[in-house]
């Protein structure tokens, strides 16, 4: 398949070209551009590869795996480099009393340089908790990618449905407008005929003008849920297009896969696989962990080092007398008494875990509602789809019947409108019922954690 980045360059350059050549003696004007067309699979690949929410997540993860890095770096030894000169006014520098000689050229212009290598040894197990917190912290980010890249799955294709749905009610509209002013051009030539009275025409003229707002509505609806998609797949339009409606092409259609759902089964999947009630699990142990790197200040820490210097003498007259060694040691430190600052602390560290615990109780409740609410909605799309059909049959055949008794002298334009009115709501609801259906999946399948399979 040809990929839809592709396309749509071709599309903008085909576009920005027949721009250029308006302006040269033709002698026709040159055909506009092709729209580009998406199906919904390229709605899907083109969301993942550009819309704002999921480059945000991706920049996210990013992050964290910085701060895996930095929280790794205290448990590393440590390699620095220090040097210093400095130059001195012969006056500040103190002699020996009774030397008779002034400061020595190396005092006036002192200098060093030192390596150390130095190791943490211990940290009351500051550095260990806050590596594991740190790899938590990118767990959970790698969770929320997931979380929005579900997320916007579903509202990629739920606005694709709606656009499927206007486009299907635009055409029911039209179809109903078409048959109307068809019974209006009978109702005149039978009035023009003696065969009827002025009535029928007025009748059918109220019928069709009350049918014409509920095709410019579905006009407009079909626009606004075009460039709403638009909008969710981060598409903009050339500066050329910008006095029109994008010039995109949605196609697909709104169709019943009978699909087997149970509630049991969508409540295990769910609480398997949503990221979120994930989310909120390693969040609990992330904040264990935190509980964890406040309490190491009640312990000690202790490094050892060891370093390699070259100074000049002190007592030298030339810069290249110098001297060097090594030295090697440990520190340790433990605050005895800070002041409670660590008490401080922990005591906010385990209120954060108390809580993490609680919001991943209450996001297990999150999940199973919104499980219930999914499939609750499922079970109603399936009734209206079976209702729905059995309706325009009904719907279909009580206009047939109506017209026949019409031209038969045995029944009454009424009774025609009527019946066309009754259709075109039934055609609607049928339609309205197939993108409730669609929904309904796309909805459960991502309650459920469900990935949703893009094949090429």
């Amino acid at each position: 398949m040809k990929t839809i980045l592709c396309g749509l360059m071709a599309a903008l350059l085909t576009f920005t070209h027949a721009a250029q050549s308006s302006g040269e003696d033709q002698p026709a004007a040159p055909a506009p551009p092709a729209a580009p067309t998406l199906s919904l699979q390229d709605c899907m690949y083109l969301a993942l590869k550009q819309n704002p929410a999921v480059l945000k997540a991706q920049e996210e993860l990013r992050r964290t795996r910085g701060l895996i890095v930095e929280a790794r770096a205290p448990a590393l030894p440590q390699l620095t480099a220090n040097g210093s000169y400095r130059r001195i006014e012969k006056r500040f520098i103190d002699s020996f009393p009774g030397s008779g000689t002034g400061p020595t050229p190396n005092q006036q212009e002192p200098w060093s340089a030192t390596v150390e290598l130095s190791q943490l040894v211990y940290a009351g197990g500051r550095v260990r908790a806050a590596w594991r917190a740190a790899r938590l912290t990118d767990q959970i980010a790698a969770l929320d990618f997931q979380r929005v890249v579900a997320e916007t799955i579903l509202n990629v294709r739920t606005a694709f449905y709606q656009i499927l749905l206007n486009k299907s009610l635009v055409a029911v509209r039209q179809q109903s407008v078409k048959l109307l002013e068809e019974q209006l051009q009978d109702a005149q030539h039978r009035f023009d005929a003696g065969a009827v009275p002025r009535f029928n025409v007025l009748r059918a003229e109220v019928e069709l003008a009350n049918a014409k707002p509920p095709l410019i509505r579905a006009q407009n609806d079909l626009r606004l849920s075009r460039e709403a998609l638009v909008k969710l797949l981060a598409i903009d339009s050339p500066k050329q297009q910008r006095q029109d409606f994008t010039p995109i092409t949605f196609t697909g259609e709104l169709t019943y896969e009978h699909r087997s759902w149970s509630l049991d089964d969508a409540l295990t999947q769910a609480l398997a696989h949503r990221p979120e009630y994930q989310q909120a699990e390693k969040q609990v142990r992330l904040t264990r962990e935190g509980v964890k790197v406040a309490a190491s200040g009640y312990k000690p820490e202790v490094k050892v080092f060891g370093d390699y210097g070259i100074a000049d003498t002190t007592f030298g007259t030339q810069v290249d007398q110098t001297k060097n060694g090594w030295t090697a040691g440990a520190t340790a430190t433990w605050a005895l008494f800070d002041g409670m600052l660590t008490h401080g602390q922990v005591t906010q560290a385990r209120a954060r875990f108390n809580e993490a615990e609680l919001d991943y109780a209450d996001e297990r409740r999150s999940v199973e509602l919104e499980v219930r609410q999914a499939y609750s909605a499922y079970l109603q799309a399936l009734e209206l789809i079976e209702a729905s059909k059995k309706t325009v049959e009904q719907g279909e055949e009580s206009l047939r019947l109506a017209e026949a008794r019409f031209r038969a002298g045995t029944g009454t334009q009424l009774d025609v409108l009527s019946a066309q009115t009754a259709l075109t709501d039934a055609r609607s609801n049928e339609i309205q019922s197939l993108h409730d259906y669609n929904v309904a999946i796309a909805t459960l399948e991502r309650v459920t954690g469900l990935t949703v399979k893009m094949s090429d």
